[in-house]
């Protein structure tokens, strides 16, 4: 299995130094973000799309240091009522990107759509009251209808989806992604993310296997619980990423929150669900410089893979 690298997880590097870095840490792939939710420090979509000067010097920086690049990022909110528009736009740019260039991957998040005439979207997680059922059914008609369409470019363009399970999202969990991909085929998979599922007191290790055949694409990004915290305020808050001392999780360089062994099991668990493409490490560490928590995550990586059998994971 392959070690990958989205690279804004080296965000705070130009392109060419953050590809060295990759190069010495033993990365094979890299996965490049081209705006919505990111700030793209490393692609233009606009200039790549119009350039194709530009298209042969980027595939040209990732080949030359012995690198693949092997997707896409395009995650943002295309469902929102007032800011879908760009964002859509940048998944559809993306897709086009991802053709010109052989790129058979595009990871992206579902959208959450707003209610009737609102302008904000509401991320409904419990049953009650009624009417949140109502405005869930909602929301999966129109996102139903935008993801039968765009699965259908994506099929045209050979580019597969690889929908990110993440909060405020309608797709956030194992059932939400099996039902998007239900009503728009099988061009739509999941980004198998762990972190996310940790902190919403999910097992990353059963999620793999529920998503047997339906694996694109894997972030390895961890998360660290802190029980102190969360026994007294749960795992839902709204505190700022940065004050890390005060949250009940954070997000952490892989081995930080979990060890290699964790890590060999979750890799283990990936191949018994039928996926042998990359693992690409996103960093979102606060505690951590970009580098240290990429350098972590690479050995951390690396240890797994090393130890890691062939039979399913225990």
């Amino acid at each position: 299995m392959e070690l990958g690298l989205l690279t804004d997880s080296l965000g705070e590097l130009p392109l060419t130094d953050a590809l060295d870095v990759a190069a010495q840490l033993g990365i094979d792939t890299v996965e490049i973000a081209l705006g919505g939710w990111s700030p793209a420090p490393h692609a233009d979509l606009d200039r790549l799309l119009g350039d194709a000067g530009a298209r042969r010097r980027l595939a040209q920086d990732v080949r030359t240091r012995g690198l693949r690049l092997e997707a896409f990022n395009a995650s943002g909110n295309p469902l929102h009522p007032l800011e879908g528009a760009a964002d859509d736009r940048v998944v559809r740019g993306a897709l086009q990107l991802a053709e010109e260039l052989g790129v058979s991957t595009l990871v992206l998040m579902s959208g959450l759509p707003a209610g009737p005439g609102d302008s904000f979207p509401a991320w409904i997680t419990t049953v009650w009251p009624e009417e949140n059922l109502r405005l869930l059914e909602h929301q999966w008609t129109v996102a139903e209808d935008y993801w039968g369409v765009l699965a259908e470019e994506a099929r045209r363009r050979g580019v597969r989806l690889a929908v990110e399970m993440h909060a405020n999202q309608l797709v956030f969990n194992v059932p939400s992604l099996l039902r998007l991909r239900a009503a728009a085929g099988d061009t739509v998979g999941v980004n198998l993310d762990p972190s996310h599922l940790f902190w919403m007191g999910a097992d990353p290790l059963a999620a793999a296997a529920a998503l047997e055949g339906t694996i694109h694409h894997v972030h390895a990004k961890d998360t660290r619980i802190s029980e102190d915290v969360a026994s007294v305020t749960s795992r839902l808050e709204p505190v700022s990423n940065d004050l890390v001392d005060r949250r009940a999780w954070n997000y952490v360089a892989v081995g930080a929150g979990h060890d290699a062994d964790w890590w060999r099991r979750f890799l283990d668990a990936l191949r018994a669900a039928g996926y042998d493409g990359p693992v690409s490490i996103e960093n979102e560490d606060y505690s951590l410089s970009q580098r240290e928590s990429v350098a972590l995550a690479a050995r951390t990586l690396t240890a797994a893979r090393r130890s890691a059998p062939r039979t399913g994971a225990r």
